[in-house]
């Protein structure tokens, strides 16, 4: 933890409107982009990042200073968007194995052609079950198991999700390489 951190966890147990605003202006940018990774739109991301700004100051009296501050604040942000979408939405898979497709693309081609901004986009589009997974699993690093625990559902509905999420993914990113080569070829 830097000092700067530790002033300011100090300055917002002591009641510090300035520390309040100041660690809100120091995370929030990072921490809406973990949000908006949980979402279908930046409304829905506001609100969870504001809902879980809340649950930074009530529980900060609980931040034991081992280890990232920000990485604590993250972990607040993750759980309060897996509790947004467990009680708005079905997080099981949608799609049966037909709809996805066999199409087979090497995720390295497919990945070092894409944007890190018009990914994020392609990930929102993701129905909520396959975007939790496929963020859990590949941006926040979780194991199967830990997702299946997070979200109530089996490891095999895990694997099953983040699976059906890649291929979508595969297919909406080849056909969007598709249509940018045709524009410039």
């Amino acid at each position: 933890m830097t000092p700067v951190e530790d002033n300011i966890i100090k300055g917002c147990l002591a009641g510090n409107r300035a520390a309040f605003q100041l660690l809100y202006d120091t995370y929030a940018a990072k921490m809406f982009g973990v949000c908006i990774r949980y979402t279908k739109n930046r409304e829905d991301a506001e609100d969870i990042l504001q809902e879980s700004f809340v649950k930074v100051f009530d529980n900060l009296k609980q931040f034991k200073k081992k280890g990232s501050f920000e990485g604590w604040i993250r972990k607040i942000m993750v759980n309060t968007a897996l509790y947004h979408y467990r009680n708005n939405s079905n997080l099981y898979a949608v799609t049966s194995i037909e709809e996805a497709g066999t199409e087979v693309i090497s995720e390295e081609v497919v990945f070092s052609q894409i944007e890190t901004n018009d990914l994020l986009k392609m990930v929102q589009t993701l129905p909520p079950a396959y975007r939790t997974v496929f963020n859990l699993y590949v941006i926040e690093g979780y194991s199967h198991k830990e997702i299946a625990a997070l979200l109530g559902v089996s490891e095999g509905t895990s694997k099953s999700n983040l699976s059906d999420a890649r291929k979508r993914l595969r297919k909406v990113i080849a056909s969007n390489l598709a249509i940018t080569q045709k524009k410039h070829g």
